[in-house]
């Protein structure tokens, strides 16, 4: 039988494609970036999901000697609540400190996100992989929300993540699972900032996630407009070298998406806003060589914006995994003031 197999034939279909919302030189940007916003919700299918009146459910208040923590749900659609833990230092930053957004990727759930073991590889991921991001961010005196994605930890996904049959039941209604979790943030941000406006600055919202927590990141930051800025780690990387170079949760495709966007035209709709893309050396599904082109495509967008200065790559040492050392400085350095 002669011809090429059907993967080869959809990768050649696919690298003839240029993205047709590509930013246009001497284009407007902030024209670009609202074409750009619409057309990636779309894709997300956020349309499709179904919004519901606000709605928190405290579970239960722990104090320890470094920090408290409100365990608490929201409803983000009728009958779905998003497990969500707000942790509160005990010596802020500030009288309302900056609040960060804490996801994890595909892993035992949020509890990583504080330093916690419930499972045998927990600790690896915790200790080599610098995943404490609340830890880190109680550490800098700011607040920290960890919101567990659907389809992982306690969200679905116990102890291991459970999304492939979600991320296609999705498709048939027109939604995406990472739409849901984008949609899950905007919606928990809908929540805290009513609930709990007093403990942390609206003004100061961040989001720092790696691998599929970084993913989450990307895309909520290029449209969920209250996050003043961003770390995502291990996530960047153009489609043909990352989701289709390496096969990869079904989380991580979106119908069309390739047609209009690569990465960096997603993370440019981030502009003018701080945004710290980090990645491995050694990563070898999201490869550090993918990752050349769309930084260069997203910094052209930012140079556009007038915000150049607001976009930076940092590079680990190792493979995929955060890196805590490299990537918190250059975020700090970032968002001083803003």
């Amino acid at each position: 039988m002669g011809g090429m197999l059907p993967i080869y034939n959809e990768l050649a279909r696919l690298e003839a494609l240029e993205p047709s919302m590509r930013f246009g030189d001497g284009a407007d940007f902030l024209t670009w970036r609202a074409a750009a916003r619409e057309t990636l919700a779309r894709l997300l299918g956020l349309a499709n999901f179904i919004p519901c009146a606000p709605k928190t459910e405290i579970y239960e208040q722990t104090g320890y000697e470094d920090h408290s923590e409100l365990f608490f749900g929201v409803e983000t659609e009728p009958g779905y609540f998003a497990p969500c833990i707000l942790a509160l230092p005990e010596k802020p930053v500030s009288e309302k400190p900056p609040l960060m957004i804490c996801l994890q990727g595909h892993s035992t759930g949020m509890h990583l996100s504080l330093g916690r073991e419930r499972y045998p590889d927990d600790k690896p991921d915790i200790e080599s992989g610098d995943r404490d991001f609340a830890v880190q961010a109680l550490a800098r005196g700011m607040a920290a929300l960890c919101i567990e994605q659907r389809c992982f930890g306690v969200a679905g996904g116990t102890p291991r993540p459970a999304c492939r049959h979600v991320a296609l039941t999705a498709l048939l209604a027109g939604r995406t699972l990472i739409g849901g979790r984008v949609w899950d943030i905007s919606r928990v941000l809908d929540a805290v900032t009513d609930v709990f406006s007093d403990k942390f600055d609206p003004a100061k919202i961040y989001c720092m996630g790696n691998s599929g927590g970084g993913t989450a990141t990307l895309y909520a930051a290029a449209l969920e407009t209250r996050i003043a800025g961003a770390i995502s780690s291990c996530a960047f990387c153009g489609f043909e070298r990352s989701i289709v170079g390496h096969e990869h949760c079904a989380c991580n495709y979106i119908p069309g998406v390739r047609r209009y966007f690569d990465m960096g035209e997603i993370a440019a709709m981030a502009a003018p806003r701080p945004l710290v893309i980090v990645n491995g050396k050694d990563d070898p599904i999201f490869p550090l060589d993918g990752t050349v082109a769309p930084f260069a495509e997203a910094l052209r967008c930012y140079r556009a914006a007038g915000a150049e200065k607001n976009l930076r790559h940092v590079i680990g040492n190792e493979g995929h995994r955060f890196y805590a050392a490299d990537a918190w400085p250059v975020f700090l350095e970032m968002t001083k003031g803003k």
